[in-house]
């Protein structure tokens, strides 16, 4: 089992200085680990940046690069994998949208609570929010529309608060 290939999600604490993103992503790509995900941000604590990292591998290659990771900058790597997250990603897409699609593409919108931000001619930008299989499954439910143009960010993740009993 050691060797089964899966999503990982990784949240990785780092001083808020120049370069360490750089740092940070040049290790995955000389080890040729691709990311599928990347997102930095500032945090509470203005010294600090949090990276949620998604890269795909098995726990061997997540042993080598969380000990990579701590020879390289001063970090904290959290693996997210198996704790229960909020995960949430953002999507604009525009799609191609005439006066007789433009009803029926904010229908369908609605069910998944996206927003329209853009509305033109000959198409329409949408905004959605959430996991990664709504995102999918809003960007699918566009295609026979005509998707022209999509923009994500990362995954964004957090572990759940304990439950109050």
């Amino acid at each position: 089992w050691g060797n089964l290939k899966m999503k990982h999600k990784l949240a990785v604490l780092v001083e808020n200085n120049p370069g360490v993103l750089a740092k940070v992503s040049g290790l995955f790509s000389r080890r040729g680990y691709n990311i599928d995900s990347l997102v930095v941000s500032a945090t509470e604590d203005k010294t600090i940046s949090r990276m949620t990292i998604v890269v795909d591998g098995d726990e061997k290659t997540l042993e080598q690069v969380t000990k990579q990771l701590h020879k390289l900058v001063d970090v904290k790597v959290n693996d997210l994998t198996n704790d229960e997250t909020v995960s949430r990603q953002l999507l604009l897409v525009r799609v191609a949208a005439d006066h007789d699609t433009r009803g029926e593409i904010i229908q369908l919108m609605d069910i998944f609570r996206a927003r329209i931000i853009d509305i033109g001619r000959r198409s329409m930008i949408i905004e959605a929010t959430g996991d990664e299989d709504k995102i999918e499954a809003i960007i699918k439910s566009l295609q026979p529309f005509g998707v022209q143009e999509i923009v994500k960010t990362g995954v964004s993740a957090m572990v759940r608060s304990p439950k109050e009993k």
